[in-house]
């Protein structure tokens, strides 16, 4: 089999882990694992065939920018008033987790102008899918004083029970299902594609075209958010939090 064959495949593979398949009218595994490898019994992929990939820590993909320096704005309020600003950097830092390269993705939350959380995440992108994978992050919470009070949520690959998970599918598929991060009892969010030609205006421009996808967790039933993604920007809207500036710094 020559490359190109080989590529094809290994797409056409990992574009069925994430639709996933049905087998006798349930979902099930493109991996054939046991009866939860591969859907946590409630329809979301989390078999990812990672074990063919070759990861690198720079590059992009139609929905997600994995370059160091390019970074994005986001402001919005509260129902309550809080003032919320949200700035995502992609750093010129890279990290070890599992035994991968993975680049650092940081996102610093301030509330009302106060330094609230920090979350460093590890990424890395499939070369042969051109997926970007999730391999944890480390998280910081801040008082007010500015004193850090906790980590609630940081998770990384290959620790216990902990695996790798789909951050951004470099096939967008309407209806696909999957895991983004697999840390059971600290970090499980699920991502579900329900629209793929959305119009979004924002500070930093109106978007055709765009990405929605809803995230849930069996960590917290019945939360749900949305989120929005624009081709060749990345996300462009966080629930009520929209992007005002974005580019390489």
């Amino acid at each position: 089999m020559n490359n190109r064959s080989k590529l094809f495949l290994l797409s056409a593979v990992i574009a069925t882990a994430v639709t996933g398949i049905f087998v006798n009218g349930q979902m099930a595994s493109a991996g054939g694992g046991g009866p939860q490898k591969g859907t946590h019994k409630i329809g979301f992929t989390d078999e990812f065939f990672l074990e063919d990939c070759t990861f690198a820590t720079t590059g992009s993909n139609r929905f997600f920018i994995l370059e160091p320096n390019y970074q994005q704005v986001y402001r919005g309020e509260e129902k309550d008033g809080t003032e919320v600003e949200l700035i995502i950097t992609v750093l010129d830092e890279t990290e070890i987790v599992d035994n991968v390269e993975t680049r650092v993705m940081e996102e610093r939350e301030s509330l009302d102008g106060k330094l609230f959380e920090v979350s460093r995440n590890f990424l890395a992108i499939c070369e042969e899918t051109n997926s970007v994978i999730y391999f944890g992050e480390d998280v910081d919470f801040y008082d007010e004083n500015g004193n850090i009070i906790g980590h609630e949520g940081e998770w990384r690959a290959g620790e216990g029970d902990n695996e790798a998970g789909m951050f951004m599918p470099s096939t967008v598929l309407l209806g696909a299902k999957f895991f983004q991060e697999i840390a059971p009892d600290l970090a499980m969010d699920q991502a579900l594609i329900v629209s793929i030609d959305e119009e979004v205006d924002t500070p930093a421009g109106e978007f055709q075209d765009v990405l929605k996808i809803k995230e849930t967790t069996p960590l917290e039933p019945g939360a749900v958010e949305f989120k929005y993604h624009a081709a060749g920007v990345g996300l462009i809207q966080d629930k009520d939090l929209k992007l005002e500036e974005y580019g390489f710094i």
